[in-house]
């Protein structure tokens, strides 16, 4: 009598800690995909449930040994598919990886697992005196190892940079199973090549982040001012997001929600908003004393100056509050409306008032509800575009939206992706921004690293893996 191979999951079931491996079809339909509308996903033959870097090795190395793909996760909150799984793969999940492992309040870094979410890490690292900037939309969910993987943004961004600028170090386990510690701990280092800064943006195609070593910042001597000033055109919001740039002023954030945010966020809440606003221009300082207070009537004045009605100013924390909250609210609010199809272009901060006239035309000529937030002062922009549930004709005019953003994004000098990645959405924009010596570039590395391609394949790129 033959012997029976043993199937994958099996195999799995032998390597790791018994409550690791999921194949109960809810729990594979749950962790099939991200939060991006319309991205193509399929069921996954297993899910890994990792608590230790012993179980995405075994994970790894089986995977290596079969010829399976791995598809590396978070939280799940990614807007691009770039978690999304295809058939028989294997999604290895970090979320249980989620210690901070340690703080050196001395040196100013932290070492935490990558399911730490990033709000748990600033409050964490707050009671040492330290602050960790990035700060994602989705910061109360989202992982650090998924920051990482997409090198995400946030409000602060504009002037204390993104995820790419805080990571120090990282270990990742390869594609062979193999485990290599990156990077550093000291404020400086140029040994090898910057294998770390590959890392971060790859989206899990070259290797699973298992830990990251952050650099941090002191909590004090900052003072945060607020400015919000309300615009009846989303291009006069736009000439003031370029006239604050050109004024030379980096604030500490400046974000922008438009007419249909605000009436999404007030509905839910309950709050008045003004009737006859197209946009609403948020701007944040944090120089202390009176040369922040100077910062921010020199962006008062700018936003006045532009057509911005009801300037406000604050300087209380609560106040400050206040003023921001509908910025965090917007996504949430417009999801209440149906499913969001969301836009992370990036252009020049001089070209912001060209690309929201351009994202309003589109819209027009799409016949689509298309709402718009963006990190204005460094020009990134979230077009949020809105079809009915159900309706298959505006789910494909919200598609035509879509490719004509991203079109509109490249004439302007811009990049298809500023902070959420490429994913599978972007795979299109990608392969029309990127050249074929670069695409070439993209392809050398990916198959030095992962030569049979198990990693997060179709991912990131279009080319090797893709299959």
């Amino acid at each position: 009598m033959d012997t029976p191979v043993p199937t994958l999951t099996d195999r799995l079931r032998e390597a790791l800690p018994p409550d690791a491996l999921r194949t109960d079809p809810e729990t594979l339909d749950r962790y099939s995909h991200d939060a991006a509308e319309w991205a193509d996903f399929a069921r996954p033959a297993a899910v890994v449930l990792a608590t230790g870097v012993d179980d995405v090795v075994a994970t790894v190395r089986l995977a290596a040994e079969l010829g399976v793909p791995v598809v590396p996760r978070g939280a799940g909150s990614g807007l691009s598919g770039g978690a999304n799984a295809m058939q028989g793969a294997v999604v290895l999940s970090l979320e249980r990886m989620n210690r901070v492992l340690h703080v050196d309040r001395a040196e100013r870094f932290a070492v935490v697992e990558a399911g730490v979410i990033n709000d748990d890490l600033r409050r964490h690292v707050a009671h040492h005196g330290l602050w960790y900037p990035p700060d994602p939309a989705s910061q109360s969910i989202c992982t650090i190892g998924g920051n990482v993987a997409t090198n995400a943004g946030g409000i602060a961004c504009v002037k204390y940079g993104v995820t790419r600028d805080y990571v120090l170090g990282m270990t990742v386990v390869l594609a062979d199973g193999s485990v290599a510690r990156l990077g550093r701990s000291t404020a400086k280092g140029v040994t090898g090549y910057d294998l770390t800064a590959l890392m971060v943006g790859s989206e899990g195609t070259l290797g699973v982040v298992v830990d990251v070593t952050v650099k941090l910042l002191p909590l004090e001597g900052r003072e945060e001012r607020a400015v919000v000033g309300t615009f009846r055109s989303l291009t006069d919001a736009g000439r003031a997001v370029a006239a604050v740039s050109a004024a030379g002023i980096v604030p500490a954030a400046l974000e922008l929600i438009d007419r249909t945010c605000l009436h999404a966020v007030g509905e839910w809440q309950g709050w008045d908003l003004p009737e006859d606003a197209s946009a609403l221009l948020m701007a944040k300082v944090d120089t202390p004393g009176p040369a922040g207070e100077a910062l921010q009537e020199r962006i008062a004045v700018l936003f006045e100056q532009e057509g911005g009605v009801g300037v406000e100013r604050a300087a209380a924390p609560e106040e400050v509050d206040r003023l921001f909250l509908a910025r965090r609210l917007a996504y949430p609010a417009l999801e209440r409306l149906g499913p969001v199809l969301t836009e992370d272009v990036c252009v020049p901060r001089g070209a912001v008032p060209a690309m929201l006239g351009r994202i309003e035309r589109i819209a027009a000529d799409a016949d689509v509800v298309i709402a718009n937030i963006a990190h204005a002062g460094d020009g990134n922009l979230h077009p949020l575009i809105i079809a009915p549930e159900g309706d298959a004709a505006a789910a494909v005019r919200a598609k035509t939206a879509f490719d004509r953003i991203v079109d509109a994004c490249r004439e302007l000098g811009g990049t298809v992706t500023g902070e959420h990645g490429v994913g599978l959405l972007k795979l299109p924009g990608a392969r029309a921004e990127l050249s074929e010596v670069v695409l070439g570039m993209h392809e050398a590395v990916k198959r030095a690293l992962d030569p049979r391609g198990i990693l997060n394949p179709g991912k990131a790129f279009p080319g090797f893996g893709a299959e």
